[in-house]
């Protein structure tokens, strides 16, 4: 019978009896320590300066807003299409 089978891997196993928790010595507990390797500081380091960098380049700005007044732009209109193709065609 299937329910002999049951109760002979249960045995097996012991999943009938329970066990608690044990205590455990409060003062025998030393305290929780963090250790960052170096890697982990550069990286942190790294972070905080691109957060705290722009996000516009005020020089690349500046250059093209002098190039569009004395209109000194030119655009390269094989490279705009070859980009605006991989662009739609990228989709397909």
């Amino acid at each position: 019978m299937r329910i002999e089978a049951y109760n002979q891997v249960a045995q097996l196993y012991k999943t009938n009896k329970t066990t608690g928790a044990k205590p455990t010595n409060k003062a025998s507990m030393g305290r929780d320590e963090v250790q960052i390797s170096s890697f982990g500081r550069d990286y942190q380091i790294a972070k905080k300066a691109v957060a705290e960098a722009s996000d516009i380049r005020e020089d690349r700005v500046a250059e093209m807003k002098t190039k569009l007044e004395s209109n000194n732009y030119q655009v390269d209109t094989e490279d705009f299409a070859s980009k605006l193709l991989d662009k739609y065609t990228m989709g397909l």
